[in-house]
C-alpha cells in the first residue's frame, strides 16, 4: 500500500489530508488496482459502474459514440482525478460513454460501500467528494451553455471567455488541442480553424497552436449577443 500512498495524496478525493492519515484510512480497505495501455478500453458505454474510479498515473478520456461511427470526446482525466462518482450512486449505474485510457494508467477502484466507509471515517472525503460533484454539474452546464449557441463564433467567443475567467489573463494557454477543441464545440475541425482565422483577421485574438491572446475582449462578450 506504501507506494499508492504518495499518488492517493494527490487525488482529489484526498485533498488536504496528510499522508499518514490516509494511510489510516486506506488500512483495511477493499479495493483493487488494474492496470491498462495506452488505448485500451477501460469500460464500454452500457457497462455496470459499481465501483468509483481514482487515476493514480496516466490519463483517460470519455468518449461518446454515436450510431453513425462518429466518436466524440467528452472529458479527458489525468492522474489524480475520478470517475464513475455519480454513477455508482445511481440507480441507473450504467456508463452513458466508454472509457479509453489514452497512456498507460494505473486505476484504483473502491466499490460503493467502501467509499461511504471512508467518508464516515473523515469528514474531508465527503467534503472533497461532494466539491466533484458540484464541479462537475458546473462544467455540465458549461457544456450545455455552449451547444445551445448558434453559431460558430458565439462557440468559439464562449469557450475563450470561459478559460479567460479560468485563468485571469489575456494570454490564454488552452487545455487541449484544436482537434479536442472541435469537438467539445461539437463542430467540424476546418470550420473552427476558418473561424478562428476570421477572429484573427479581425483583430479579436492571436493565437499559436495551443496558445492565444485575446486582443478585443469586449468585441467576444458583445459577439454573443449578436
Amino acid at each position: 500500500m506504501d507506494k499508492y500512498i504518495d499518488s492517493l495524496s494527490k487525488t482529489i478525493l484526498f485533498k488536504n489530508i496528510d499522508r499518514h492519515i490516509i494511510e489510516d484510512l486506506i488500512l483495511n480497505l477493499n479495493y483493487r488496482i488494474s492496470d491498462y495501455m495506452k488505448d485500451q478500453t477501460i469500460a464500454i458505454q452500457g457497462d455496470d459502474c459499481l465501483s468509483l474510479g481514482i487515476i493514480l498515473s496516466g490519463r483517460l478520456e470519455i468518449h461518446k459514440p454515436f450510431p453513425s461511427g462518429k466518436v466524440v470526446t467528452i472529458n479527458t482525466f489525468s492522474a489524480g482525478n475520478i470517475f464513475g462518482e455519480a454513477l455508482v450512486f445511481s440507480e441507473r449505474h450504467k456508463y452513458p460513454a466508454t472509457v479509453v485510457s489514452i497512456s498507460d494508467s494505473r486505476v484504483m477502484y473502491i466499490d460503493k460501500m467502501e467509499v461511504i466507509r471512508l467518508m464516515k471515517k473523515d469528514e474531508r472525503v465527503l467534503n472533497n467528494f461532494v466539491s466533484v460533484l458540484s464541479n462537475r454539474i458546473f462544467m455540465l452546464n458549461d457544456r450545455i451553455t455552449n451547444l445551445s449557441y448558434d453559431t460558430i463564433r458565439k462557440k468559439i467567443s464562449n469557450i475563450i471567455i470561459m478559460e479567460y475567467g479560468k485563468q485571469n489573463n489575456h494570454y490564454l494557454v488552452l487545455p487541449f488541442c484544436r482537434k479536442k477543441m472541435a469537438e467539445l464545440l461539437n463542430i467540424p475541425r476546418p470550420s473552427l480553424s476558418r473561424e478562428l482565422m476570421k477572429m484573427k483577421e479581425e483583430g479579436l485574438i492571436d493565437y499559436h497552436r495551443n496558445k492565444l491572446r485575446i486582443l478585443d475582449l469586449e468585441r467576444l462578450e458583445k459577439s454573443l449577443l449578436e
